[in-house]
């Protein structure tokens, strides 16, 4: 969610990746559901291994889960580290509509950090 946010958001001004430390085969299927709700397009997007960066250079490097934080590599070069400690909305239990709310959840908190994380990299 938070590639596709930033692609969509920041794409004027940032590349956006996102890989996992544990990625399954393909992203999740409520994800694509909630993100096609507001008119956001993931069929591009692919589970990724975050192994597959090993050496890239990235000017800000941000965790969106607490797992993902301790598991994560060290990037060559100087850049911002952000931790965003959010939870795995693919954990909640529940109903069908429990799980469905958790990843809308999960969809605007992360829209909302988007916006913030643009508005204060950006100048226009």
């Amino acid at each position: 969610m938070a590639e596709a946010w930033l692609r969509r958001l920041g794409g004027r001004w940032f590349e956006a990746h996102s890989a996992g430390t544990q990625p399954r085969a393909r992203i999740h299927p409520l994800t694509t559901r909630v993100m096609e709700e507001v008119g956001v397009d993931t069929s591009y997007h692919w589970a990724k291994s975050v192994d597959l960066y090993a050496g890239e250079r990235f000017d800000h490097v941000i965790t969106v889960c607490d797992q993902a934080n301790e598991a994560c590599p060290i990037f060559p070069g100087s850049h911002e580290r952000l931790h965003w400690s959010l939870p795995d909305p693919a954990a909640v239990g529940g109903t069908p509509q429990e799980r469905l709310e958790a990843f809308r959840q999960s969809r605007e908190e992360i829209r909302r950090r988007v916006v913030e994380f643009v508005a204060t990299h950006t100048e226009d």
